[in-house]
């Protein structure tokens, strides 16, 4: 089984409550999972989120959607994973969306996950020095890993991320990547300001009418590699 992990919480520093921000009639975390259920690959879709109170409200508008949830420690993001993953049988392996992407291409998805289950790979990954814009990563863990890691004593920081330890060390872990038609680094579509979700307004005001599951060449087509989309907005 494929699971999707999208991992998300209320507690932004620079956008509180930006999970449940409203992008095209709907909160933003649900335009996540409609795009993440467009992936032929997925058996399932989990979103984590922690057991702080002010995640509370993201909890119960999931729950009441008829969305699986699960909840963990607010810091400890390995564990929160590893936890979600075995909480769920027979999961091969686990695929990480975060919370500040409402772009990410559900063919992208598929791609990344492919390749997961045609190499053996125990790690694969879009991220980092391949082409794509920030908030377009996708990483696929292989669920023993992803266990494996967990169980393995870290220092506490280095648990703020599900995948560090496996990126850190691609001698133990078995590593695959893929890049970009071309360099498209120098853009940055993640949702971390409230000027970040105005241009992610922006984008699907244009073109999630006609297409929910818009790709990523769609948003590139209709902004020309610029960031400031605000004129598109309805």
């Amino acid at each position: 089984m494929i699971l999707a992990i999208l991992q998300a919480r209320m507690a932004s520093q620079r956008m509180p409550g930006k999970a449940l921000a409203s992008l095209a009639g709907q909160p933003m975390i649900q335009r996540q999972i409609e795009r993440l259920r467009a992936a032929r690959t997925l058996s399932r879709i989990v979103v984590a989120t922690s057991v702080e109170a002010s995640d509370d409200p993201l909890a119960a508008f999931l729950v009441s959607r008829g969305q699986a949830v699960f909840r963990g420690a607010p810091v400890d993001l390995l564990g929160r994973y590893a936890r979600c993953a075995e909480s769920n049988a027979g999961v091969t392996h686990v695929v990480r969306i975060k919370g500040d992407a409402p772009f990410v291409d559900p063919a992208i998805v598929d791609k990344a996950v492919r390749i997961a289950l045609d190499s053996g790979a125990d790690y694969v990954a879009n991220r980092g020095w391949f082409g794509f814009p920030k908030g377009m990563e996708v990483e696929v863990i292989a669920a023993p890993a992803l266990i494996a890691a967990a169980c393995a004593p870290r220092d506490p920081e280095a648990r703020t991320s599900p995948t560090a330890f496996l990126r850190a060390d691609p001698v133990r872990w078995r590593h695959a990547n893929f890049a970009a038609p071309r360099d498209l680094s120098n853009l940055d579509w993640r949702v971390k300001t409230h000027a970040d979700m105005t241009f992610a307004r922006g984008v699907y005001a244009a073109l999630h009418g006609a297409d929910p599951a818009f790709a990523m060449r769609d948003v590139l087509d209709l902004t020309g590699g610029r960031q400031d989309v605000a004129k598109y907005a309805a």
